[in-house]
């Protein structure tokens, strides 16, 4: 049996977005599409659940809210197989719980300080550092709308320790869904300590810089399926800055993110981290045993 695919709910706008694009990717995948509510209150105060359900009030009870968003979901995919599940529980514990048995999670991105859609709410962030499995966080819209899949390409990030990496295997198959290039990008700097000031070789620590990131990305793509258009960028630049460009335009940006065992604090890195609040696509956190 196919694993679902699970989609955190809480009758916010980021997660109805959020609904919306997973219920296209279940359908892209041929997998379950899994509604998951978690929370500590039994009633949700919301405006955009409450337009949904056309009732006047915005208090929701629970049950309708994960109503309310299957019914969302059936409605734009009516073929699709879903399950909903409400949990009173912390939601950061019930989803990373849930990606045990997921074949993916999905979350929306949450506003802070009035920035909507810049920084990432606590939630995501948590779950992408720590679930077993992909975390795709929904980025790159700012209405109730999914941005409609532009069919371009998908981006991955390559890093130190490409080689066999999780993050390029599961590069492969999304751009393999979608029938869409692939882009590996190498982000590359040259320290100015490495710079020197003779006209001949002005420019040989840069040039070596990016001959080791041409490297690392030949590594990392040395098994490419013969079906998966792949292209090879080495860019210089802060790897940060990079990815950020690479993402406008993009259907997806992969990041990886090591697992290390016995560590309970935050397991993303800087860039990851970087991304998921910078990126102007979808990203997807794809955890790696370290």
């Amino acid at each position: 049996m196919e694993l679902p695919l699970v989609v955190g709910v809480d009758g916010s706008e980021p997660s109805l977005r959020a609904v919306d694009w997973a219920a296209d990717e279940a359908v892209v995948r041929g997998v379950p599409l899994r509604l998951v509510y978690a929370c500590l209150w039994e009633r949700y105060e919301g405006a955009a659940l409450a337009r949904d359900l056309g009732e006047p009030s915005a208090e929701v009870l629970p049950q309708d809210l994960v109503g309310a968003a299957k019914e969302r979901a059936r409605a734009r995919q009516p073929g699709l197989e879903i399950s909903t599940e409400v949990v009173f529980e912390e939601p950061e514990y019930v989803l990373v719980h849930e990606g045990r048995k997921a074949s993916a999670l999905v979350v929306g991105s949450r506003g802070r300080s009035g920035i909507t859609e810049l920084l990432l709410g606590s939630v995501s962030l948590t779950v992408a550092a720590h679930a077993s499995c992909p975390v795709i966080v929904l980025r790159g819209a700012h209405d109730n709308h999914v941005a409609p899949r532009t069919e371009g390409r998908v981006v991955v990030a390559v890093g130190e320790d490409a080689k066999e990496s999780a993050a390029v295997r599961f590069a492969y198959e999304e751009a393999r869904r979608r029938k869409a290039p692939l882009e590996a990008v190498r982000a590359w700097r040259c320290p100015a300590h490495e710079s020197t000031d003779h006209p001949l070789l002005a420019d040989a620590p840069a040039r070596l810089h990016e001959r080791h990131a041409q490297e690392a990305l030949d590594a990392a793509l040395g098994d490419a399926p013969p079906d998966v258009e792949v292209h090879r960028r080495a860019v210089e630049g802060h790897p940060r800055k990079v990815l950020a460009d690479a993402s406008r335009g993009a259907d997806l940006l992969i990041v990886g993110a090591k697992r290390r065992e016995g560590h309970f604090g935050l397991q993303l890195g800087r860039v990851a981290h970087a991304v998921l609040h910078h990126s102007s696509c979808p990203v997807a956190v794809v955890p790696q045993q370290a």
